[in-house]
């Protein structure tokens, strides 16, 4: 998690430089702002943007660590007659109702999403994301039920999961860029997450996870 060993203020810098290159990125287009200009525009030295951001990308995908350290904590900390499918499915829920910032509909979350489409190089990192997600997520699946990191169980549920989430966002912010209804985009959100769910305890049944 980024704030893992960091000071306030440390904290407070890579905030600063990550809200200055978004703005950034807004307004230009990912791909024609250079580091540079973002450490200009942030008043930091270059490889002071390197320490807290090893890649450009991260700075516009600055919430993914916050996001995955959310998603294993809840499969460590679910109940033990609350089987991880059922925890994910509370858990879709529980970010939206709570509000959390990675999962939100709003002209910011419009832009985000223009953002990447306009850009190969975040196409290309939101794919690798999704990729280091869906094998994180495997791994703490089998954790949670006791099983080894390779069960191929809990690799099939990551999967599962990982699409069915990247579905229900994309659509939902198709539905906002039309509407813009927060309520309803959450709403098909969840929808979607709930339908996901009833088809992995389907595929899963009799196992652990389901």
């Amino acid at each position: 998690m980024p704030s893992a060993g960091l000071s306030r203020k440390r904290l407070a810098t890579r905030r600063a430089i990550s809200d200055v290159a978004t703005r950034l990125f807004y307004e230009r287009g990912f791909d024609q702002v250079t580091v540079d200009e973002i450490a200009a525009a942030a008043d930091v030295g270059r490889m002071t943007v390197f320490t807290y951001f090893p890649r450009k990308e991260d700075m516009f995908f600055d919430l993914d660590e916050y996001g995955r350290v959310d998603l294993v904590m809840a499969l460590r900390q679910r109940k033990p007659d609350t089987p991880p499918i059922e925890t994910l499915r509370q858990f879709a829920h529980g970010v939206v109702e709570e509000k959390m910032p990675y999962v939100r509909f709003s002209p910011g979350s419009q832009l985000f999403f223009v953002t990447i489409k306009a850009s190969e190089a975040l196409k290309a990192r939101a794919r690798a994301i999704r990729d280091e997600v869906t094998a994180l997520l495997a791994v703490a699946l089998a954790e949670s039920v006791g099983r080894s990191a390779d069960d191929l169980d809990a690799y099939l549920a990551s999967n599962f999961v990982v699409t069915t989430w990247c579905v229900a966002f994309i659509k939902a912010h198709e539905a906002y860029q039309g509407s813009q209804n927060a309520e309803e985009a959450q709403a098909l959100f969840l929808k979607l997450i709930d339908r996901g769910a009833v088809g992995l305890n389907a595929l899963l049944a009799g196992t652990p996870y389901a």
